[in-house]
Formats: structure tokens, C-alpha cells, sequence
């Protein structure tokens, strides 16, 4: 059986007319009036498509008029034009096959569910129009991110998941153990964790930059895409426990190169989208968010600001009086203090630079000020940050001086500071959040949905 999948039918249907085509998927709905019934039929493209089921033209009628919503059959019929109907095309069935009944109590019945409810069927949801949208959208976006690295010569290095080290330094890992909990291994009131499986304390990875690092002084561009996990107990709908980094390290490379890198990735990366997902966003920006197309424009068509930190807390602290967290130089600000920044003051992009070194980790480059650190993140009208990165420290004494300021072992990052050691140079790197970009290319609102 050699079928045509609906994706490509919708895109070339005037190539198929009077041919006779197999198609399979599921039904969306089923409607019968007595001598002819309509099936809509879905494979998993975003855009279904109408069978026309005759009673004089297909043998089984009556059993596929009996047939339930999430159905999977097999049609054989004849692609017709039909310009005058709200769709193109349909399909004169003259075969059909049942390939799986579903039964009654099949949660998709009707046409619109909320958010919530569709989270009590995780196996069950990709199948209705928001989750085939935001899921589709997520999958072109993803090829896109390689897709542009890979024009630019990027190696793409997969780093380790399971490791001994703290790339951000805040301590909020989950542990990896083979030890019985019951009966744990102690020595001198500790654990002793030269009896686990590696011989060491070893958690899942926050970031892979650190390992990444040493792969981008052989390759001189590289980026890693994969699975990170933070043990952060922040229940806010911007916040998930497993999500998907994708990180780009470049060698020769100081915090304006790289911030160009940036934008050019986000511009390709939502042109690509749009262009491939039509569909997808047309819905999105109908029922989900009604200023999706115009925002996702908005980045495509626009340079973005350069800001510094210091001018931006000058800013947010002469409206400091309509914030619920308190506006002073130092803090890390909140997303309500980056969304004002970008949807109020500059409605656009903007690059956030050179952060106070207290609130960043310990691989940033230190600026002459002594204060701040060549630290940028880019802050997204509707989201607020986005993407996190920086020049990297590539003087090893200044690395060192950091490492032990923070109070963090020196021998567990020896590894990492070879790469100043042999043949150091000015490099820089960035990480994305993949399930918030997803967010910002969709308009929904929760990552649990993404």
C-alpha cells in the first residue's frame, strides 16, 4: 500500500486531480445522512481533509458510518477539485477500510478543550489542532536551530548528561545514585561515595557550556542541544525541571560578535517558522494569542536595542513605584522589570549588558569596572528573557581568582581551566531556553503545554 500523506496533498492537491490516491489516518469527525457521509480525516498534518463516503460507491457503508470519531481507516478514492466550497479539494471515497475502531469514551469528542483539561491526557492530546500546532511548530524549530549552525560551519557536540560538576553554581542539581537509600555507605558522618557506581557525587546536567567549551577550542564553533535538568522547586508557568537547551560557544569572539550571532539566530530561526508553519500560526494567532503574527514580525523586522544594565536600573527606578519586587543596581531583575523594558519602553528586543558580577556565574569576563561582568541576555516583549550568555573568562588567573572567591573547589574545574592554559583566546557563549522560545513562536502561555 503505497499512500499519499495529507501534508503533501493540501500543498499540491491541483497535481492529483481525477487520479485515484490511498490515504490514512484518523477520523475527525463523522457525519452521516442516510446515502452519503462525510469523513474528516487527519494523518497527523494540520489540515485535514474531506472524504465524500456514497452509499452507492463503497461496499461497507454502513459499518463506517457506525464508526466513532478517532477511528483509524484506510480510503482509496479520487482526488476532486471543488473551488466553489470552502475547501480546495475532497475525496470521492471508494474503498474503505477500517484499520482501528475507538471506543466511546474517547476524550476528543468535541472540537474545543481548555488547556487544562487537555493536561489530564498527555497521550491523547497531541491529536487536537492546539497541541498539533504547538508540536509541529516545535519540530520545525528545532531543525531550524540546526539548520542555521550547521550554514555556519558550527560542529554540533553532544555533552555529557550525568556529571560531577555545577555549571551555574547554585547547587540546585538532581542527584544520580545507584546506592540503596535504606543503608547508605558512611565514612566520618558522610556518605561515602566511593562506593556509588562513579565513584564520586554525580548529578544531571544544568548546562553542557562547561564541557562544550573544550570541544569549541579544538573546533572553534560549536553548539550542544539536549536535555537539562534544574532542581529549582519554581512553580510558575515559565518553569519546567527537564527542558532543552541548546547552547553555541564561538572562539574569537568578544560579547558584540556573539550578540550579533544572537539576533541573527532568533531572525532565521522565526522566518523559518513562519514560512514553514503558515497554518499552524494562523490558528495560533485566532484562538491563542490574537498579537502572535505581530509580535513574531516585530523580531524579524527590527534591529534590536544594546543596553546596559546600569542604564536600564536608571530607567525601571523612575517608575520604580508600579513594580512588585523593589528596583536598585545589583538585583537581578525580575520578568516584570524586563517586560517593561521591552514592551513599554522600546517595544522590541533588547539586549541586556554587563550585569553586576554578583549575580553571575563564575565563568563570565570580568570588566575593567571591577563590578560587572561581560554578561548579556535578550529580553523578548511577552516573555522577557530569552536568551542567557557572555563573554567567557579567558585570562586563567582571573578564572582561578573567581573560582576560589565563590568558594568552589579548584580541582574539580582543573580540566576546565586548561583550556586557558593552552592557547587561551576571547570566546564567548550563549544558552536558549528551547521550550521558551516555543512559547514566544506559539503565544501559549505555559511551558507545561510546550
Amino acid at each position: 500500500m503505497k499512500r499519499v500523506e495529507i501534508r503533501d496533498l493540501n500543498k499540491n492537491y491541483a497535481n492529483f486531480e481525477n487520479k485515484e490516491i490511498t490515504l490514512c489516518g484518523w477520523a475527525r469527525t463523522v457525519r452521516d445522512s442516510k446515502n452519503i457521509a462525510f469523513v474528516e480525516l487527519n494523518d497527523g498534518a494540520f489540515k485535514s481533509v474531506q472524504i465524500v463516503v456514497e452509499r452507492q460507491n463503497v461496499a461497507n457503508y454502513e459499518e463506517v458510518v457506525k464508526e466513532n470519531v478517532g477511528t483509524s481507516f484506510c480510503v482509496k478514492g479520487k482526488v476532486v477539485l471543488t473551488p466553489q466550497a470552502q475547501q480546495p479539494f475532497e475525496i470521492s471515497a471508494t474503498e474503505i477500510e477500517i484499520l482501528g475502531s475507538c471506543e466511546t469514551d474517547y476524550p476528543l469528542q468535541k472540537k474545543r478543550h481548555t488547556v487544562e483539561f487537555l493536561r489530564t491526557i498527555p497521550t491523547i492530546r497531541p491529536r487536537g489542532n492546539l497541541f498539533n500546532a504547538v508540536f509541529r511548530i516545535r519540530s520545525v524549530a528545532a531543525f531550524a536551530i540546526h539548520k542555521f549552525f550547521n550554514e555556519r560551519n558550527f560542529v554540533y557536540v553532544h555533552t555529557p548528561i550525568i556529571t560531577a560538576n555545577d555549571c551555574e553554581g547554585a547547587g540546585e542539581m538532581f542527584q544520580v545514585t545507584t546506592l540503596d537509600m535504606n543503608k547508605l555507605p558512611m565514612k566520618d558522618g558522610k556518605v561515602d561515595y566511593s562506593e556509588d557506581f562513579f565513584g564520586k557525587k554525580v548529578s544531571l546536567t544544568v548546562s553542557g557550556q562547561l564541557h562544550e567549551e573544550t570541544m569549541t577550542h579544538a573546533f572553534g564553533k560549536t553548539y550542544t542541544f539536549g536535555p537539562t535538568f534544574r532542581a529549582e522547586n519554581s512553580n510558575t508557568s515559565r518553569h519546567a525541571a527537564e527542558f532543552w537547551m541548546m547552547e553555541p560557544e564561538i572562539c574569537f569572539c568578544d560579547i558584540n560578535g556573539l550578540m550579533d550571532n544572537e539576533e541573527e539566530m532568533i531572525k532565521y530561526v522565526i522566518s523559518y517558522v513562519m514560512q514553514e508553519c503558515a497554518d499552524e500560526l494562523a490558528f495560533l494567532n485566532k484562538f491563542v494569542d490574537t498579537g502572535l503574527l505581530e509580535r513574531l514580525k516585530n523580531i524579524v523586522e527590527n534591529d534590536f536595542i544594546r543596553l546596559d544594565y546600569t542604564e536600564a536600573i536608571a530607567i525601571l527606578e523612575k517608575v520604580k513605584d508600579r513594580f512588585v519586587y523593589p528596583v536598585k543596581w545589583g538585583i537581578d531583575l525580575q520578568s516584570e522589570h524586563e517586560r517593561y523594558i521591552t514592551e513599554e519602553v522600546y517595544k522590541k528586543p533588547v539586549f541586556l549588558k554587563n550585569y553586576p558580577k554578583e549575580i553571575k556565574a563564575f565563568y563570565m569576563r570580568q570588566n575593567d569596572d571591577g563590578k560587572t561582568v561581560g554578561a548579556v541576555d535578550l529580553l523578548v516583549p511577552g516573555i522577557g528573557e530569552l536568551i542567557g550568555g557572555s563573554q567567557r573568562e579567558e585570562r586563567y588567573e582571573k578564572l582561578v581568582e573567581r573560582i576560589e572567591e565563590l568558594g568552589l573547589n579548584k580541582e574539580d574545574y582543573s580540566w576546565y581551566l586548561d583550556t586557558r592554559r593552552y592557547g587561551t583566546n576571547v570566546h564567548s557563549g550563549y544558552g536558549l531556553g528551547f521550550e521558551r522560545l516555543v512559547m514566544y513562536l506559539t503565544g501559549v502561555s505555559n511551558i507545561r503545554d510546550v
